[in-house]
């Protein structure tokens, strides 16, 4: 394995993890993968390299055809549906279609993300104990959306929107924060804004972070490391400090055009990652 864990103790391992899905896909082929706490990583490949595939596996959305992941100590490649909720308790998950309730305000998108530590349905914002909508506040405020906290998530921009997905993540004061693809659909300038977030919080929080991105430049500009997928294996793992561009892009040199892209294996299903109560 090319290993860049840094020596301390994993908080997210993966050991000899292969996925092969009913129609025959093998999307992850015999990876092994150790995430430091406090780390930024970012998975690249192409489209169908296994990028979504494992981040998936490290919430449990996905169970490895052979192998074993660990999180915080669980083994979540057998972990219960109890052990699992509350593993992903702990793990904040963004999208790349940012999965907020358009209708509702952005206050209420971040309160959305505390309902893991709640009993019962919630009605609104005022349905939440005052703590939480005091953290929420504070939430939107530290993504920079404090004055838009009473408007409508559908009428913000796409950056926008990010930050307050990211906003309802934090909410749940995780551990790990997965990020899938998250700045694919922002222009430049905002997705500066969301990975200097991500970069941010994961400082200031002692934060786990592994985000997929397809941006070469961006991964180098801000991950402190980067793995690289292709066909499903690990084929580079190394200090970002220590790539250049040319390094990074050999891991695009080749695909394996049997392997499906991954958007028609796995959907984004945001409700099945919103902790339950």
């Amino acid at each position: 394995m090319l290993s860049n864990s840094g020596g301390a103790v994993p908080l997210v391992s993966l050991a000899g993890v292969s996925k092969r899905f009913p129609n025959g896909t093998l999307a992850l082929d015999n990876v092994s993968l150790d995430i430091p706490e406090g780390q930024l990583l970012s998975l690249i490949g192409l489209s169908g390299s296994g990028k979504s595939t494992l981040l998936r596996h490290v919430n449990g959305l996905l169970r490895p055809t052979s192998g074993v992941v660990e999180v915080n100590g669980t083994q979540v490649s057998s972990a219960s549906n109890r052990e699992l909720r509350k593993v992903r308790r702990d793990i904040g998950f963004v999208f790349q279609q940012f999965g907020l309730v358009g209708r509702t305000t952005c206050l209420e998108n971040v309160l959305n993300g505390a309902l893991g530590s709640l009993k019962g349905p919630r009605y609104g914002v005022w349905s939440y104990p005052k703590i939480l909508r005091s953290q929420a506040f504070d939430q939107l405020d530290r993504v920079g959306l404090a004055n838009q906290a009473y408007q409508r998530a559908d009428t913000l921009s796409g950056g926008q929107m990010q930050r307050v997905a990211i906003a309802r993540s934090l909410m749940q004061r995780p551990k790990i924060m997965l990020a899938d693809e998250p700045v694919a659909s922002l222009d430049p300038e905002s997705s500066a804004q969301v990975l200097d977030l991500l970069l941010r919080v994961s400082i200031e929080d002692g934060m786990t972070v592994v985000v997929t991105l397809h941006q070469v430049e961006l991964a180098l500009g801000w991950a402190t490391r980067i793995v690289g997928l292709r066909d499903g294996k690990v084929v580079l793992d190394r200090d970002a400090t220590t790539l250049k561009q040319e390094d990074v892009m050999e891991v695009y040199q080749r695909v394996d055009s049997s392997l499906s892209n991954e958007s028609d294996i796995v959907s984004d299903d945001f409700a099945s990652v919103v902790p339950a109560p």
